[in-house]
């Protein structure tokens, strides 16, 4: 059933990878409340990706930009779009290349547009997804007020999510915060941001970067003087033995045609494919 105030596109459409059978190949993006034009250029970026089979994409304006990027996304192969209506804010978008999108409600009941909840089946698997785009800190009259309303409602509504969606789900976004141990250690971030990362460990499911690489250090934006770990993927604890890759693209935020990094995720469902690669120990850097 198609949730309140989201919107499933399904018109055909052509992309130079065929969808992957055994495997789910997902990349999420901040992209920038990008213009009409660079709307267009993250999507032949994001077609050109073989692990994009699903996207999730964070940052998507409201405006002509948030359209053309909708709209690329259905002429290059994303046969399922679910776009939130979202006013004159920021939006997550998640789309698939594979068949059967279905909308569900993330039970978020706050800027609820910043986290829509989806469903899809690969062979014998059914997949729950949870697309994310936590607020900034905010203006300085309104400092971290939406940030933590928002944090709060995922963490009330994630565990129930998980729990509905049954099987193999998957969270991920921009969550603009850090894990504690944060290399460098920034600062701004206090107590209650650090508790929100560590909520999805409490239902059961895992960084799948830090799954892969436990002591790698990486950033996917930058400010002034240094980086920040913001974009995140989770995925159920249960499916780890699953996981295939895990790594950041850094060539989009090099190239110009957004500020973030993407992230990009494989998790592998064939059939008898129980052991994925074992953690390694990354140097620094």
């Amino acid at each position: 059933m198609t949730a309140p105030g989201q919107l499933a596109l399904l018109e055909p459409g052509t992309t130079g990878h065929p969808a992957s059978t055994t495997q789910l190949r997902l990349i999420t993006w901040n992209v920038q409340h990008a213009s009409p034009a660079r709307s267009r250029a993250q999507v032949r970026w994001l077609a050109g990706q073989e692990q994009a089979d699903v996207a999730v994409l964070t940052e998507v304006g409201a405006g002509p930009g948030g359209d053309a990027l909708v709209q690329a996304l259905t002429a290059t192969g994303y046969h399922g779009i679910v776009a939130p209506a979202s006013g004159r804010d920021y939006r997550t978008v998640i789309a698939s290349r594979l068949p059967g999108l279905e909308p569900v409600s993330s039970g978020v009941g706050f800027l609820a547009y910043r986290a829509p909840a989806a469903r899809l089946t690969l062979g014998d698997h059914s997949i729950g997804l949870l697309g994310l785009y936590v607020p900034s800190r905010g203006p300085r009259q309104r400092r971290n007020e939406d940030k933590r309303a928002f944090q709060d409602a995922v963490a009330r509504a994630i565990g129930n999510l998980v729990k509905e969606l049954g099987g193999l789900v998957v969270a991920a976004g921009d969550l603009n915060v850090v894990e504690r141990g944060h290399v460098p250690h920034h600062t701004v971030f206090g107590d209650w941001e650090y508790a929100f990362y560590e909520a999805f460990a409490d239902v059961g499911l895992a960084d799948a970067f830090r799954a892969l690489h436990p002591n790698a250090v990486e950033h996917s934006w930058f400010g002034r003087a240094s980086g920040y770990r913001f974009d995140h993927t989770f995925l159920t604890t249960a499916h780890r033995h699953h996981l295939k890759a895990c790594s950041y693209l850094h060539t989009p935020r090099e190239d110009g045609i957004s500020d973030h990094s993407a992230m990009s995720l494989v998790i592998n469902l064939a059939a008898g494919a129980r052991q994925g690669p074992r953690p390694r120990s990354d140097p620094a850097g």
